[in-house]
């Protein structure tokens, strides 16, 4: 199996790389179009900031190509946030997969919750092959201080100042806010479900 992993000046890569050996998978980082045009499945991971993620995947035209794919493709972290609508980070507009926007966490004055979130969180509402084999309340690491609101493409939520979206699906579209590649065994078996039964 082919699988590609976008390139994108966008950090965090060598964390997927380790947890891709972990079950037994190699991957190729790449911005090459046709690469990851004929992977089998394709990873968008990312950290960092949303305009200037944008600005560089737009450079390379690799915003278009992202948009065309029909195989499977799994957004983590910043990457999940980029293929939404709009992001109030920056005021930058994103890929439009899912017609969410995404926005700052607004903790209410006094309130215990710091942002960025994070740390561990539980999820439920688990939807999708994706989630297979887990719990509601299994937990997965979160480092973020924007999130995408609950909505028909809903898969996981959790609950941070808010009810959230922890995932979302569209078609052959995957997203999940958390790090899977820093949540232990269950990010294990949801990179292993997105490999083996997407």
């Amino acid at each position: 199996m082919k699988l590609a992993i976008v390139k994108y000046n966008a950090g965090n890569i060598q964390s997927v790389l380790y947890a891709m050996d972990r079950i037994g998978v190699s991957a190729e980082v790449t911005d090459d179009p046709e690469m990851i045009r004929s992977a089998d499945k394709v990873l968008f991971p990312g950290v960092g900031e949303a305009s200037t993620a944008m600005n560089y995947l737009k450079e390379r035209k690799l915003d278009e190509l992202i948009i065309s794919l029909k195989q499977p493709v799994l957004g983590i972290c910043l990457g999940m946030q980029l293929m939404c609508r709009h992001s109030t980070e920056n005021d930058t507009d994103c890929l439009g997969i899912f017609d969410v926007d995404v926005k700052r966490f607004q903790p209410a004055e006094g309130a215990s919750e710091k942002v960025p979130q994070i740390g561990w969180n539980a999820l439920y509402d688990l939807k999708t092959p994706l989630f297979e084999g887990l719990d509601n309340d299994a937990y997965v690491y979160f480092v973020h201080s924007y999130y995408a609101a609950q909505s028909p493409y809903t898969i996981a939520s959790t609950n941070y100042v808010l009810p959230y979206s922890a995932a979302l699906h569209r078609d052959n579209f995957y997203g999940v806010q958390f790090h899977p590649e820093k949540s232990a065994d269950v990010g294990q078996k949801i990179l292993e479900n997105f490999i083996k039964r997407i």
